[in-house]
């Protein structure tokens, strides 16, 4: 199996040691690894994506943006007792959200 690598030519696995950043590594066959982002990107498609076309990549990536503020402030999500994503960071930890 090849490497993933990136524009520079570094792979995946150096990249993220340079940058600090820890790379998920679940088990094989596991569902819970990437549910939460998979869940994000199904809902941004679903929602914007596939209702949408755009003229420029600005305009694209305005919308994308506005549609995230959306989804963090003003939409109700169900997993979380029907609360926008800020009102129950500042419910939960108050100190995580400034007002």
């Amino acid at each position: 199996m090849r490497a993933l690598r990136t524009r520079r030519g570094l792979t995946l696995a150096e990249l993220s040691e340079q940058t600090g950043i820890s790379v998920s590594m679940g088990a094989p066959g596991s569902a819970y690894d990437n549910a939460l982002a998979e869940a994000f990107f199904a809902s941004l498609e679903t929602e914007l994506i596939d209702r949408a076309a755009w003229p420029t990549r600005d305009d694209a990536l305005g919308d994308v943006l506005g549609w995230i503020d959306f989804y963090n402030g003003t939409r109700l999500h169900s997993s979380i007792g029907y609360q926008a994503p800020i009102e129950f960071e500042r419910r939960v930890v108050p100190a995580a959200v400034p007002v």
